[in-house]
């Protein structure tokens, strides 16, 4: 919704927002675009007079406690009959008709993997528009709207593609709104716990995004994974290039940092980048593959990703102290713990790992995925698990991790166990895909000499 605001304005709007709880990096964006962000969701806000509200997922009908909506600004627009739209319905409506829609979906890697398409894109002449749910480092903002480049029929636009539900008077996935030529399916694994009841309801909606490919399109497609074999079993109706495995179009041959590209069988590119680990090694595939159907070459999208700089919040250094490492990242479900994990041990060797985490996302409050942890957090030397908030016994879930994992119901007490443990040259993993209380910034504080 960030994002959005930031297109919007962009498009000559003057737009305002609220939220609750923002943090950065997006409340620094909003706040340098000079958009006004307003606490909480009060029904006094009638009083702006919008030609149009865009509403978020994250608001509902729902009632507190007390008895009192839990969003009076939304009763008010109801009773009113003021105009409201979904975020994904006016981005299509106002943003992408006309253009020709990149969108990257898949359960990980979305947001990594629609930056660096979108970065090859610019690398290549071809001002691409995007829209990316975080902070590109190479773009410095998380959207734009993007030109028509010389010689092309229509402009492009590259967008994060999402399976969760479009708002709470639209059901429908996000994505199938953004009706693509090019699609890539990056992975399918279940998530989402709070509104999908098994892993077959999310294919069905990936199926739905299918539908929507027209025939000269493209969808890009993980060769590894069974449950994308299941969706295009659904049916398909465009051209469609997988990648990943040997006997895909698009396979890499060599470590994730420094890796040949291979078409087919025949190395067409070279990618010697900053990042690790197999997951980002596997989008680039996927972003190359894509790249490839408006006619960026290969070779062209490895030498864009040899400047790629990644996200913020993938990986991000956050300070380093005594020789202790502190880093932000996003990864919140079991499998992308895993696969973070996995690419900062190649980097680290056997250089100590302290895993320091909250199961924040709706799926892992409900407990859905707790005994996957363990799985998850195979790579740390050790695991610090922030437990506020959750209905689930964090320590039941962690307990065959024996003395290597500990919890805490607070961050200053999480904080407290990290700093007993720590050693000069560890590497502080933090993962969360909310502000985590400001936790970076406290263990860099309380590592300083005193």
């Amino acid at each position: 919704m960030g994002g959005l605001a930031a297109l919007a304005r962009e498009a000559g709007h003057r737009v305002t927002g609220c939220d609750a709880g923002v943090y950065p990096p997006m409340s620094d964006q909003l706040e340098a675009l000079g958009i006004e962000l307003i606490e909480g969701f009060g029904a006094d806000q009638m009083q702006l007079k919008p030609d149009l509200y865009v509403i978020g997922n994250v608001v509902s009908r729902s009632r507190l406690p007390s008895g009192e909506p839990k969003f009076p600004l939304m009763e008010a627009i109801l009773e009113s009959g003021a105009a409201y739209t979904s975020g994904p319905q006016w981005l299509s409506e106002h943003v992408l008709q006309g253009r020709h829609v990149l969108a990257v979906a898949g359960t990980h890697g979305k947001t990594s993997t629609t930056s660096m398409l979108a970065w090859i894109l610019e690398a290549a002449g071809l001002t691409p528009g995007y829209l990316v749910g975080g902070v590109p480092l190479n773009f410095g903002v998380s959207a734009r709207l993007g030109q028509l480049a010389a010689g092309h029929a229509r402009p492009y636009f590259v967008i994060e593609a999402d399976e969760y539900d479009t708002a709470f008077f639209d059901k429908r996935s996000k994505f199938v709104h953004y009706r693509p030529r090019t699609a890539i399916l990056n992975n399918l694994e279940f998530d989402h716990a709070d509104i999908f009841d098994d892993l077959k309801a999310i294919e069905r909606q990936f199926h739905h995004l299918v539908r929507t490919v027209p025939g000269q399109g493209r969808l890009v497609v993980n060769g590894l994974e069974e449950s994308l074999t299941r969706v295009l079993a659904q049916g398909c109706w465009s051209e469609v290039r997988s990648f990943g495995a040997t006997v895909s179009d698009f396979s890499a041959q060599g470590e994730p940092g420094n890796f040949a590209v291979l078409q087919q069988g025949k190395q067409v590119a070279h990618v010697n980048w900053a990042l690790g680990g197999i997951h980002n090694q596997l989008n680039a595939l996927a972003a190359m593959a894509a790249a490839e159907h408006v006619g960026v070459s290969p070779a062209t999208a490895a030498t864009a990703l040899s400047n790629f700089q990644n996200v913020k919040r993938r990986m991000e250094v956050r300070g380093c102290v005594a020789g202790v490492t502190v880093y932000d990242d996003f990864a919140h479900h079991p499998t992308a713990i895993r696969t973070t994990l996995d690419g900062l041990r190649r980097q680290v060797g056997t250089q100590r790992i302290l895993a320091i985490f909250e199961p924040r996302s709706n799926t892992m409050k409900l407990g859905t995925m707790k005994s996957q942890l363990p799985w998850s957090l195979a790579q740390a030397d050790l695991s610090f698990c922030h437990s506020g908030g959750l209905d689930w016994d964090a320590n039941a879930a962690l307990a065959e991790m024996g003395p290597k994992a500990q919890v805490a119901g607070n961050i200053d007490e999480l904080v407290k166990q990290v700093m007993a443990k720590v050693q000069p040259g560890d590497h502080l993993l933090c993962m969360s895909n909310g502000g985590f209380g400001g936790i970076h910034d406290k263990l860099l504080k309380a590592l300083k000499p005193a």
